[in-house]
């Protein structure tokens, strides 16, 4: 085993106390292909469960509501069908209430984010040297992300099965994918339907304008 490696295998095993979070770390450089990048690989997933795992964990200490959504959120319930099916993502997205937004401030400040609002987006970046795409983005709840949307983000109660941390209800992560829509959430609901979790009769419990989406996902799975 690599040392890479082995350094992921120590973190995950929880012998280990190594944080990959530390701000003044240089940026990586490109490397050839080889041992390094699958390294390279491996942490990048480890990290986003880092973040994750501090985030929630800060946000629960603090006493304050929130949802898991976004890719982690599809991972979650993808897994609890297919392990293997469950898709890496690079950023991690929660739910949260407007009027509890200060709170939220602090208590991801406390773990070592910084919060930045860029393009009407908030964000917490890893650290004063954190990336925009590496970073906790924040959506707040029954408020329309874009204000073209056809629907506003769920409720914060709408809490689906525990997990290590809250994750979004099954059905209101299918109404924020089907809402936004982009290529990423297309195959985030194409991962979906492929384990079981999505298909024709669903379309009944949807409005009509998103159970269109869903049925043009359904009819051309290969899209």
């Amino acid at each position: 085993m690599s040392a890479g490696l082995a350094i992921c295998a120590t973190i995950w095993s929880g012998k280990s106390n190594v944080s990959f979070m530390n701000p003044s770390q240089p940026t990586p450089t490109v490397v050839p292909m080889g041992e390094d990048v699958l390294d390279r690989m491996v942490l990048a997933v480890e990290l986003v469960k880092q973040r994750l795992q501090r985030a929630t964990a800060a946000l629960e200490s603090a006493g304050i509501k929130y949802a898991v959504i976004g890719g982690n959120a599809v991972a979650a319930w993808v897994a609890q069908v297919d392990p293997a099916a469950a898709r890496n993502t690079v950023d991690v997205d929660l739910l949260v209430e407007r009027s509890d937004f200060e709170k939220v401030k602090f208590a991801l400040a406390s773990t070592g984010f910084v919060h930045r609002h860029a393009a009407g987006i908030d964000m917490f970046l890893d650290g004063p040297k954190g990336k925009p795409r590496e970073a906790v983005h924040v959506v707040f709840a029954g408020e329309k992300v874009r204000k073209e949307y056809v629907a506003p983000a769920p409720g914060i109660d709408e809490v689906g099965r525990p997990q290590a941390f809250n994750v979004l209800s099954f059905d209101a992560l299918v109404r924020m994918k089907l809402t936004s829509f982009r290529k990423k959430d297309q195959v985030h609901l194409q991962d979906m339907i492929e384990v079981g979790l999505l298909d024709y009769p669903y379309l009944d419990r949807l409005q009509p304008e998103l159970a269109a989406r869903l049925k043009e996902l359904l009819d051309h799975p290969e899209s």
